[in-house]
């Protein structure tokens, strides 16, 4: 059966998947017994991560994890003690008289998965079943030799159909075709570990809003916790909320009007935020917020309130600065081709598979990607040109098309610096619109990639509105010194 992800506490299928007919139980090892005073304390943790994952991800889910790679030393193991168990299994069968020592101990496990996957309202199936396999009278009737097993396997199926989810059917139904005994036991292991998974995922999006809400409690009395031994624990996050204050006070530089940028239509970013309205708390924390997508990673001043959260953060970084290398070789080539090239969400999806490929590349050698990406791109628009009998692009705008695309590679290009702003003002617009209004009024530049944007946009409003439930009372308390009375008075820091 499928390993597991997440660490579930439904009952475990893998005896199928063992070399004992017991099924596995956890013991200690010497290393485990050394540690296990440090146990309640990661178990805490684990919770607490756990818990803040589901209240962040909305769609958060439990997956089936791949088999082992066989060609590794894990994978061989694994793939040989399976068979080992299995080809086991198979001896005692046909022996004579069969064994059904390790059969019965399969079928005790496979009547508990079943059970576990009732829910409480269901009694009489769960009658049904406990009579149905009845182990103590299944264990007489292998002993005097009149074990009954294609009954046996009839029922087992038919109660997979019955409990199984939609999508699971057709695992079930082939199932129906195999006769031979080992093989059909190993194949419900298989299938009875995805339906536990899916009771898991059905659980999950069934308790999804009251775990939020314990995540919430969790994380705020934890830190509570730390804040009462270390009163100086909020210092980092005042200094993060004061320079996001001074920020909105001091309008970003403009980007100089360059060859590079000329072809940028729309309002800049820095135009929408500079404007006289007197600071809000909202403003100051959605820049705070903003603020962290730019953060130096020599910094080590990392707000006291974000740091479970920073790997995600840097997450939405690397993808946000992604996003802005796309966009600009977009923009840059649209403007050599035309609306008839990019009126194809072929010719563009090609444009982007070409430009997302080297984007690992761009990371350690931004010059040597966007030469790679510019010819790709250039030989694209040429033959698309040809294929659609139009006139190719001169040997001047050839040259200048590619320098362009190149000149991406620099921090300072003019395309990719509006395209960076502007990505940042539509989150903005996400925290305090929310993503779907933000995505009716795109700046300019950012429509070709609107499905990422959208993408990137919803994480970013989960993460920030999750840590202003949890820390929201905590910043009130701070904003109250860095906005005007009037406004610390009248708004209240818990969601935007």
């Amino acid at each position: 059966m499928p390993d597991i992800k997440e660490n579930v506490p439904p009952k475990d299928a893998s005896v199928a998947e063992s070399g004992s007919c017991e099924p596995e139980t956890s013991g200690l090892t010497q290393e485990d017994e050394s540690s296990s005073q440090d146990q309640p304390s990661q178990t805490v943790n684990e919770v607490s991560k756990l818990s803040s994952e589901i209240g962040l991800n909305h769609d958060f889910h439990v997956e089936e994890n791949l088999p082992a790679n066989s060609h590794s030393s894990e994978g061989k193991v694994k793939e040989t003690m399976h068979n080992d168990f299995w080809d086991h299994l198979k001896e005692q069968l046909s022996a004579t008289p069969p064994d059904f020592s390790c059969a019965l101990e399969l079928l005790k496990e496979i009547k508990e998965i079943l059970l576990s996957l009732l829910l409480p309202r269901q009694n009489r199936l769960r009658s049904e079943i406990e009579e149905a396999l009845d182990m103590e009278l299944i264990k007489q009737e292998a002993e005097h030799g009149a074990l009954d097993v294609p009954y046996l396997s009839k029922y087992i199926l038919n109660m997979m159909t019955l409990l199984c989810a939609p999508v699971r059917d057709e695992a079930v139904q082939k199932l129906e075709n195999i006769s031979d005994p080992v093989r059909l036991l190993r194949g419900i292991f298989q299938v009875l570990g995805l339906m536990k998974m899916d009771m898991v995922n059905y659980t999950i999006q069934s308790l999804q809003p009251h775990l939020q809400e314990h995540s919430i409690q969790l994380e705020r009395a934890k830190f509570q916790e730390q804040l009462n031994k270390q009163p100086s624990l909020l210092d980092h996050t005042t200094k993060w909320l004061t320079q996001a204050a001074a920020d909105l006070s001091t309008p970003p530089p403009a980007c100089l009007d360059t060859p590079d940028s000329s072809s940028v239509a729309g309002p800049a970013p820095s135009e929408a935020a500079s404007n006289s309205e007197p600071l809000s708390p909202t403003m100051v924390l959605s820049q705070g917020f903003l603020n962290l997508l730019l953060w130096d990673p020599e910094n080590e001043e990392f707000p006291e309130t974000l740091l479970m959260d920073r790997t995600r953060l840097q997450e939405l970084e690397s993808q946000l600065h992604q996003l802005t290398i796309l966009a600009s070789v977009l923009l840059v080539a649209s403007s050599f081709s035309g609306s008839v090239l990019f009126g194809s969400p072929q010719f563009v999806d090609k444009l982007k598979r070409i430009t997302k490929s080297l984007m690992e590349e761009f990371n350690s050698r931004p010059e040597a990607a966007m030469q790679t990406v510019s010819e790709q791109v250039s030989q694209e628009i040429h033959q698309s040109l040809k294929t659609m009998g139009l006139a190719a692009l001169s040997s001047d705008n050839t040259a200048s098309l590619i320098g362009q695309l190149q000149n991406i590679a620099k921090k300072e290009n003019c395309v990719r610096s509006v395209i960076d702003q502007r990505i940042h003002l539509f989150l903005k617009c996400c925290l305090v619109l929310g993503v779907q209004r933000s995505l009716l009024d795109l700046p300019g530049g950012l429509t070709l990639i609107e499905a990422e944007l959208a993408e990137l946009g919803q994480k970013f409003v989960n993460l920030t509105r999750h840590n202003q439930q949890v820390f929201g009372p905590y910043y009130t308390e701070i904003l109250k010194t860095l906005v005007s009375p009037a406004q610390a008075l009248s708004t209240k820091v818990e969601s935007l």
